[in-house]
C-alpha cells in the first residue's frame, strides 16, 4: 500500500488527486485498505472508555474514513466521466461492499448507543450552532439508516440495500451502453442537411473515433429529445434520431434492458419504505427535504402542469399550422406533429415570432468567451473571485481544464476543473461533483469540477454553443461556486451536501446571470471578429427567452410527476418487468400529462436521476429550488442586480454556508420573508401578463 496513491494525502496544491500517478490497480486496493482503517476508526470510538461526547464521538466519525473518501472521490467522478471497461468491473464489484460497509457503521448497536447519548445531552453540550448542526445531521443519518430497527429487520435492510446497490450501478451502465450503441450512423452528408458545417465536421470525427470512415454519427444525450432535432430538415432523419433515444434500455435491446431492474428496484425502495416505518419511499425521502412530505410536492407540480400545457397546446397549433402552410406552398402532403418535428417547427416558430433563428447567434457564443467573459466575468462581480489556468497540474484527460481561483483579497480559494466536451465513455447531461471537499477542521481547500458534454468539434475549428448549452454552462458553474465559497468546518455540512430541493437553487440562479442583459453583452462576441452582437439581435435573444416555455416545463413535470409515481406505490403495487412501459404509461394519463407530442424529458428506462443518480422521489427539486431561485434574481433586480453588495450578501447568508444552519432558514434570512411562486411564472412566461405571443 505504501506505494498506492490513495495511502497518503495528496501533495499537489489544494490536495488535488494526483491523476498522473493513478491507474485502475489501485483502486481495488484503495478501496479495502480505505474500509479497513476506517472499521478500525469507528472501532476505536466504540471502544472508547470515556463517555461519549462531542469530540471523541461525533468529531471523531467526522475524521474517520479520509483514505475511503480520497479513493471513492477520484473513483466515482472517472467512472461518470472518463470510465473505461475494467472501471465497470470494479464498481460493479465494489458497489455492494461499500454498501455493507456503510451499513456496518450506521447499523452498529454500541457506535449508535454513543452518538444517541451525546444527542439526548445536546442541550447540555454547550455546542455552538454549526456543531449542533452537525450532531443532528449524524443523529438523523443514523436513525434514516435503521439504527433503530431490530436484529432481525437489520439483516433484511442489510440485503436490500446491497441489492439496490448493485442494481442501481448495473442501471447507469446499461445507459451508458445503450447511449453509446444508440447513436444515429448517417450514410449520406445530405441527409444532415440543416446542420452547420463545424456540426457536420464534428458528426464526421465522431464516426472516424468508432472506426467508421466515410460515414456521419449522431451521438445521442441523454435526455429524450435530442439538440439536432431543431436542426435537421430530413423528417425522416429526425425521426430515426427520436426512436434510437427513446428506445434506450426499454428490452428492444436484451443486452441493456432496465425494465426488470426498474421493477426491482421500485419494489426494494418500497419495501425498505416499510421496514422503516413509511408508506412509501417518498414519504421516506421526503421527510427529510425542504418539501417535508409527497403531497406538498404534487401539490405544486401539479397546479403548474395544467398551466404549462395548455401553453404547449397554444405552441403546438401554431406549429400545425406552419407545417400546413409549407405543404401547401410547396404543394406536398402535410402531416401531423409528431414529437421528432416538436423541435424543429418551434424553432421556425421562434423564427416568425421573434425573427432569428439560433444559426444566427451561435457565432456570439463561442465557448472560450462563454466561460472567462461570462461565467466567470459574473463570478468576479459579484463575489470578486479570479481564475487563472493552470497547465503545471495533471489531469484525468487531455481535455481537462485546471484554474485556480483567488478570493477577492487574492487569497488561493480553490481549484475549478472544467470537463466540457462529450465523449463516448462520458456519462449523458452535465453535472458538477468535489474531488476534496472543503472543511476547516480537516484543513482543506475546495477542488470542484463541471462536466458537461458540448460536442467536440475537429481540431483548429471554434465550440460554438447553443443557447441552451450556455445556460447549462452557468447552471453547473452555480454548483461550483456553492462549493467554492463553502466556508464551514464539516465536511458533512460542506458546500453542496444540502437537501436535493435546495441544492439546486444556487445553480437555478446563476442561471440568470447568462440573460443579464449586463453579462450578455460581455461574453457575446462573434468568435472571428470579436464584435459584440448586435444590439437588435441580443435584445430580439432576450425577448424570446419565455418562448416555449409551455413545452419545456411540460416536458419536466410529466418526468418529476412519474419520478413521484413510481415511489409513491407500496411493494404489492410494484409491477412486473414486463408491466413497466404500462405503469409509466398510466402515471402520465393520471397526471394529466399524457400529451404524446411532448414526452417526459425522460422516459423510465434512461430516467438515470431516480433510478441510479440519487434523485429518488427527487426530480421536483429543479422546480422547488427554481422558486427560491427566482425570487433571488427578482431580489436582485431590485437592489441593482450584478453588485458586489447582492453577491456577498448571497455569498454570507447562503452559499458559503453549506448545511451549517438550516437551508429554509438561511434562504429566510437572506430574501427577507418565505418563497414565493410569481417571479417564477413570470421568469418562464406563464402567467397571462407575461405570456409572449
Amino acid at each position: 500500500m505504501a506505494e498506492n496513491p490513495f495511502s497518503h494525502p495528496s501533495g499537489l496544491p489544494y490536495q488535488l488527486p494526483p491523476f498522473d500517478r493513478i491507474g485502475n490497480a489501485d483502486y481495488r486496493p484503495g478501496f479495502e485498505e480505505g474500509m479497513r482503517q476506517q472499521r478500525q476508526e469507528v472501532r476505536q470510538i466504540v471502544d472508547n472508555p470515556e463517555p461519549a461526547d462531542f469530540e471523541n464521538t461525533i468529531v471523531a466519525l467526522e475524521r474517520s474514513g479520509l483514505m475511503l473518501n480520497r479513493v471513492s472521490s477520484v473513483f466515482f467522478n472517472l467512472n461518470a466521466s472518463n470510465t473505461d471497461p475494467e472501471m465497470e468491473a470494479i464498481d460493479s464489484e465494489i458497489a455492494p461492499k461499500l454498501q455493507a460497509h456503510e451499513d456496518a457503521i450506521f447499523l452498529d448497536a454500541a457506535l449508535f448507543a454513543r452518538v444517541d447519548a451525546v444527542y439526548q445531552q445536546r442541550a447540555a453540550g454547550h455546542l455552538d450552532p454549526e456543531s449542533l448542526q452537525l450532531l443532528n445531521r449524524y443523529y438523523i443519518e443514523f436513525v434514516r439508516a435503521g439504527a433503530r430497527l431490530g436484529a432481525a429487520d437489520k439483516a433484511r435492510l442489510r440485503d436490500i440495500n446491497g441489492e439496490l446497490s448493485s442494481l442501481t450501478t448495473l442501471f447507469k451502465q446499461n445507459v451508458l451502453k445503450a447511449t453509446k450503441s444508440g447513436a444515429v450512423v448517417v450514410d449520406d452528408v445530405t441527409e444532415l442537411d440543416g446542420l452547420s458545417a463545424v456540426q457536420v465536421g464534428a458528426a464526421a470525427a465522431a464516426a472516424q473515433a468508432r472506426g467508421l470512415t466515410g460515414k456521419w454519427v449522431i451521438a445521442l444525450q441523454n435526455t429524450t429529445n435530442q439538440p439536432p432535432l431543431a436542426q435537421l430538415t430530413n423528417r425522416a432523419l429526425r425521426e430515426r434520431v427520436y426512436r434510437a433515444s427513446q428506445a434506450r434500455c426499454n428490452g428492444s435491446d436484451t443486452d441493456s434492458d432496465n425494465t426488470p431492474i426498474i421493477a426491482k428496484i421500485v419494489r426494494l425502495r418500497a419495501e425498505r419504505a416499510a421496514l422503516l416505518g413509511y408508506p412509501n419511499h417518498a414519504s421516506y425521502q421526503l421527510e427529510d427535504e425542504s418539501a417535508g412530505n409527497p403531497a406538498a410536492v404534487h401539490q405544486i407540480l401539479s397546479d403548474l402542469a395544467p398551466v404549462a400545457l395548455g401553453r404547449a397546446q397554444q405552441d403546438a397549433a401554431d406549429m400545425q399550422k406552419l407545417i400546413d402552410s409549407e405543404a401547401a406552398t410547396q404543394h406536398t402532403a402535410s402531416f401531423e406533429l409528431q414529437p421528432w418535428d416538436w423541435e424543429f417547427y418551434s424553432e421556425q416558430l421562434r423564427t416568425e415570432r421573434f425573427d432569428f433563428d439560433q444559426a444566427q447567434v451561435k457565432p456570439y457564443f463561442e465557448l472560450e468567451h462563454v466561460l472567462r467573459d461570462g461565467v466567470f466575468y459574473a463570478a468576479q462581480e459579484l463575489y470578486g473571485l479570479t481564475f487563472e489556468e493552470r497547465h503545471d497540474l495533471p489531469v484525468y484527460h487531455p481535455d481537462v481544464r485546471v484554474f485556480e481561483v483567488f478570493d477577492t483579497d487574492g487569497a488561493p480559494l480553490a481549484l475549478f476543473l472544467g470537463d466540457f466536451f462529450a465523449r463516448d465513455n462520458k456519462q449523458g447531461g452535465a453535472w458538477m461533483n468535489n474531488f476534496v471537499r472543503q472543511s476547516r477542521l480537516l484543513d482543506l481547500k475546495p477542488v470542484v469540477a463541471n462536466n458537461t458534454n458540448i460536442p467536440k468539434p475537429q481540431p483548429g475549428q471554434p465550440t460554438l454553443c447553443t443557447f441552451e448549452e450556455v445556460i447549462t454552462l452557468f447552471h453547473e458553474f452555480g454548483h461550483a461556486i456553492h462549493g467554492i465559497l463553502s466556508n464551514v468546518n464539516y465536511a458533512l455540512l460542506s458546500g453542496t451536501s444540502l437537501p436535493r430541493d435546495f441544492v439546486e437553487y444556487p445553480s437555478q440562479y446563476n442561471e440568470m446571470w447568462a440573460r443579464e442583459p449586463a453579462v450578455l453583452a460581455h461574453y457575446a462576441r462573434h468568435y472571428q471578429t470579436g464584435e459584440p452582437m448586435p444590439q437588435d439581435l441580443l435584445e430580439k435573444v432576450l425577448a424570446a427567452q419565455k418562448f416555449d416555455q409551455g413545452y419545456a416545463t411540460t416536458e419536466y413535470l410529466a418526468a418529476a410527476l412519474l419520478d413521484q409515481s413510481w415511489h409513491r406505490i407500496t411493494v404489492e403495487q410494484a409491477p412486473s418487468a414486463a408491466d413497466v412501459a404500462r405503469f409509466e404509461a398510466a402515471a402520465l394519463k393520471a397526471n394529466g400529462v399524457d400529451y404524446p407530442i411532448i414526452p417526459p424529458r425522460y422516459h423510465s428506462t434512461y430516467f438515470m436521476h431516480i433510478f441510479a443518480g440519487g434523485y429518488s422521489a427527487g426530480y421536483y427539486a429543479y422546480l422547488w429550488s427554481e422558486v427560491l431561485a427566482r425570487d433571488t434574481g427578482q431580489w436582485m433586480h431590485e437592489r441593482g442586480g450584478l453588485t458586489r453588495a447582492n453577491g456577498d450578501r448571497l455569498r454570507q447568508e447562503v452559499l458559503s454556508r453549506g448545511r451549517s444552519a438550516d437551508p429554509q432558514t438561511m434562504f429566510r434570512n437572506f430574501y427577507g420573508g418565505p418563497p414565493e411562486i410569481g417571479p417564477l411564472l413570470e421568469y418562464r412566461g406563464l402567467t397571462d401578463a407575461t405570456a409572449t405571443r
